[in-house]
């Protein structure tokens, strides 16, 4: 799993944000950086996500439209995958992400997880 390098998280954020196909300009002036990069800067680096496979890329009129060929939650899924992958114990490593949860989040896991059972009982 690639992890973005900076501009490229960046990019990636103002594109999942949109939810919707943006084309370069629009991407830039989500951009919240100093100092602001340039156009070409932009339109390379989403070349480089298209052609990595994080986006997908069609043509309007002359201007090339860019989405997101995963989601966010897909993007950090895997993150967690590779970050589990490497555990000696994963049972611990889960503890001590759940540890470090805010108390909110960990209830929302907590159904989510109670959920996941009901269901898998329920087949």
């Amino acid at each position: 799993m690639p992890h973005f390098g900076d501009l490229e998280a960046a990019i990636m954020d103002a594109v999942w944000s949109t939810g919707e196909p943006v084309c370069v300009r629009d991407v830039l002036e989500r951009l919240d950086r100093e100092p602001e990069p340039a156009y070409t800067t932009v339109q390379t680096v989403m070349d480089i996500l298209y052609r990595k496979g994080w986006m997908t890329r069609v043509k309007r009129g002359r201007v090339n439209v860019y989405e997101a060929a995963a989601s966010r939650e897909d993007y950090v899924a895997g993150l967690m995958n590779e970050a589990l992958a490497v555990a000696d114990d994963r049972a611990a490593m889960l503890v001590k992400f759940v540890e470090g949860m805010e108390p909110g989040e960990s209830a929302a896991l907590r159904e989510l997880l109670n959920a996941a059972k009901t269901q898998g009982s329920a087949r």
